[in-house]
């Protein structure tokens, strides 16, 4: 499947490459390990590693491992299977920022030596009122003329853990009048006493992300650094360490960044704060609840990678703000399964009905998994006497344009006869629970004599179907801008779990296997819980879009 459709990006490389400017290129995924993915990085995933597959080039995995406080083994493992899980393959081992911690140390010594660097003791509250403003220039820091000779000694007791936290910084000598604020005097290190994941406590000052990833982008010899749109107002600066790097021989190439706009997702969150927050209130049942927009959650949700990678194709990349519906990613989900789930029948709220004159005459048939797809084979759908249908199925005063069962009508059974409900069994508070029913034995795969029977119904047996634990899960939140209310967790749209009784086909499920309960929707086996003890299933999308929009107004 093409992971990027036509886009400016794409003109880009294909003019650089047209030209001679590059032999190939080289990208590059560059996420913080502090929280799980989600579905705006599952874009940015399919932007930079479908362009480096779709022109015969690399794309490195390197983590952004400069903020130790925050991150963690677990968040880079659940990295990696994600990016695997969606199908693509990084560019040799996995990168990390910290990797080159000694050559980004020896960069900003370089910075000083050369009179554009110098450490400052403001306190981030004094360099706040220092940086002015969009409207007013910021004036320079008292500590930006000292020595080099007094800058370098500062820097390296720095590094030797002789200063507190924050009391010092190292701040680039750009410009305080700039009209791009990321380029008055910006940080490019700070001390931070924090364990690392990787460099343990060996480092007791870390870069900050801009510089960090601009010396990275330029070390690994990245040729278009694609990245979302906030940045835009930071490439000066990334162009600025990158260039007096290169000339002064640290580096031997420039890459060019390339903004696109970010995704926004509605009925959902995409900020990692948020989504942390969430987990850590026991608000939902963890990164990977099936709620999430995770990419561990989208998984578990029964989503797959095609599906993914659809959405991705459709949403497009451009400059233009991309907010977008939750039904579009639904239905790009909803495309995907259509062609490859099998096809079962499920009943979540069963009725009863007894076939009156079901007899040792009386036969099954044998169905397909797929109307369209033949590979996936075949399985026995046997009737018995008893069967469930849905109650949404029956009225007993139907209404205008009813096919389905009522008093005295006929329907199709799915795959079966025509029955007649011939009698409708109450309990004492008047509620329906039962159907009798008679068979039409003359309709086993063929149309009823004389007469049309418009309605089909779907049902399972009493004593063959499978009793399983479904989740109806919807989407995370009940209005489309959870951020644009107050107290956005109130409107957390609950989990509902209930018994349905499936076809015995399911026994031969599998973990992540996706099927379309007939009339019903697609639903996964749930990938941790299902299994021959407790059959499981996650509901993923409904056949259809029946989002209430009514929802928004609550």
């Amino acid at each position: 499947m093409t992971t990027t459709a036509s886009n400016f990006i794409k003109n880009i490389i294909e003019n650089d490459l047209s030209t001679g400017k590059h032999q190939t290129i080289i990208t590059r995924f560059p996420p913080e390990p502090n929280g799980y993915l989600h579905v705006g990085h599952a874009k940015a995933i399919c932007i930079n590693f479908g362009l480096a597959n779709e022109f015969g080039g690399l794309c490195n995995l390197r983590f952004d491992d400069t903020n130790p406080e925050k991150e963690s083994d677990e968040y880079v493992r659940s990295i990696k299977e994600n990016i695997e899980w969606l199908g693509f393959k990084w560019n040799g081992e996995a990168k990390y920022a910290s990797d080159y911690f000694d050559k980004l140390y020896e960069c900003a010594v370089f910075f000083i030596k050369e009179g554009l660097a110098y450490v400052c003791d403001l306190t981030p509250e004094e360099m706040r009122a220092y940086r002015g403003s969009f409207t007013e220039p910021g004036k320079n820091s008292p500590y930006r003329e000292r020595t080099i000779e007094e800058n370098l000694d500062l820097f390296n007791r720095m590094k030797n853990a002789e200063f507190a936290d924050g009391s010092k910084t190292v701040r680039l000598k750009i410009d305080m009048a700039s009209p791009n604020i990321n380029l008055r005097d910006p940080v490019i290190y700070r001390i931070k006493r924090a364990h690392h994941i990787r460099t343990g406590d060996a480092w007791c000052i870390y870069p900050m992300y801009d510089y960090a990833h601009s010396v990275s982008d330029a070390i690994e010899g990245i040729t278009h650094s694609c990245c979302s749109l906030e940045f835009e107002d930071h490439r000066p600066l990334y162009d600025f360490v990158v260039e007096h790097l290169q000339k002064g021989g640290l580096v031997k190439c420039h890459p060019r960044q390339i903004e696109f706009s970010r995704l926004e997702l509605q009925y959902t969150i995409t900020s990692k704060r948020n989504l942390n927050r969430l987990v850590q209130d026991n608000l939902v049942s963890g990164w990977d609840d099936p709620r999430m927009p995770t990419i561990s959650g989208m998984r578990r949700r029964g989503y797959k990678p095609d599906g993914i990678k659809l959405f991705a194709v459709r949403v497009g990349v451009s400059k233009s703000p991309n907010i977008v519906d939750m039904a579009f990613l639904e239905s790009a989900i909803r495309d995907d399964l259509e062609a490859k789930a099998p096809r079962v029948m499920a009943v979540i709220k069963p009725l009863k009905v007894v076939l009156t004159n079901f007899d040792d005459s009386t036969s099954s048939r044998v169905a397909s998994f797929h109307p369209e797809q033949p590979e996936l084979g075949e399985r026995l759908v046997e009737l018995t006497k008893e069967i469930y249908i849905e109650q949404d199925d029956f009225m007993t005063t139907p209404i205008a344009k009813w096919q389905r069962l009522a008093p005295g009508a006929e329907v199709r059974l799915r795959h079966s006869y025509v029955i007649k409900c011939d009698e409708v069994i109450h309990d004492d508070s008047g509620n329906v629970v039962e159907l009798h029913c008679s068979l039409d034995k003359n309709t086993l795969g063929k149309n009823p004599e004389g007469r049309k029977v418009k309605g089909v119904v779907h049902w399972v047996s009493t004593t063959k179907a499978i009793a399983s634990e479904v989740r109806l899960y919807d989407r995370l939140f009940s209005v489309n801008n959870p951020m644009g209310v107050e107290n956005f967790e109130e409107f957390i749209m609950p989990l509902e779990k209930v018994t349905a009784y499936i076809e015995p086909a399911i026994l031969n499920a599998k973990a992540e296997e996706s099927f379309q309960f007939e009339r019903l929707g697609y639903f996964v086996a749930d990938r941790y819980d299902f299994n021959s003890n407790k059959l499981v299933f996650n509901k993923t999308v409904g056949l259809r879009d029946t989002w209430n929009k009514e929802s928004d107004k609550k």
